[in-house]
């Protein structure tokens, strides 16, 4: 897994490690598990998407993840991307819209033994504010904006990072300082299933 990516620019070695650790074969379905570790999304039943290993280990180093951070993850899926944060050493707060998705996402959790993950049924445009403010925030699928209320639940210091865009995507960096202001780096293109819930009410357009 390491080989696959560190020539994406994967270089901080607690996600480096993390890569190593968590299974992927555990979180893709049976059908599959002889690609698991192949440099490529994958499918899931439920029609959604398994993410590529490099940009799993590229979003989730984005964020700077450290032992203790609270991370907030929009979008659980198959559980993989949580397993990574939660490997960091970070306390996971994920949320996942679709109910079959999230079983099967907490069973794959279960099954590979990752503690440290909050899993909740719902809509995660609002984010979780009751568990707020967040040190980053993770977000596996595209809205056409940026959610207010993710950056508002962001702590002083805090890393959100999300793919943004319909058919055009761009993966950004929102940064939000010591002292509130924010600002927004956008990384590279990239390819994620729509936001759905009230993203799609929300939208500007």
């Amino acid at each position: 897994m390491e080989l696959r990516v560190e020539p994406a620019g994967v270089t901080d070695l607690t996600v480096l490690r993390a890569m190593r650790e968590v299974p992927r074969h555990l979180f893709v379905p049976e059908r599959l598990r002889s690609r698991a570790y192949e440099d490529t999304p994958l499918p899931l039943d439920e029609g959604q998407t398994i993410s590529q290993p490099s940009l799993v280990a590229f979003m989730t180093q984005s964020i700077r993840p450290r032992a203790g951070a609270k991370v907030l993850e929009i979008g659980t899926g198959s559980g993989y991307q949580a397993a990574v944060l939660a490997a960091c050493g970070a306390r996971v707060y994920s949320i996942e819209i679709d109910p079959a998705l999230a079983r099967r996402g907490r069973a794959n959790l279960a099954a590979a033994g990752v503690a440290g993950v909050e899993l909740r049924v719902g809509d995660g445009y609002r984010g979780w504010p009751e568990e707020a403010p967040f040190d980053a925030v993770v977000v596996t699928a595209a809205p056409d904006h940026v959610p207010p209320e993710l950056v508002l639940q962001l702590a002083p210091g805090g890393r959100l990072v999300i793919p943004v865009g319909d058919r055009d995507q761009e993966l950004l960096l929102v940064e939000k300082a010591a002292d509130g202001s924010v600002s927004r780096t956008a990384l590279f293109p990239v390819r994620f299933v729509p936001m759905t819930g009230e993203a799609l009410e929300r939208s500007p357009r």
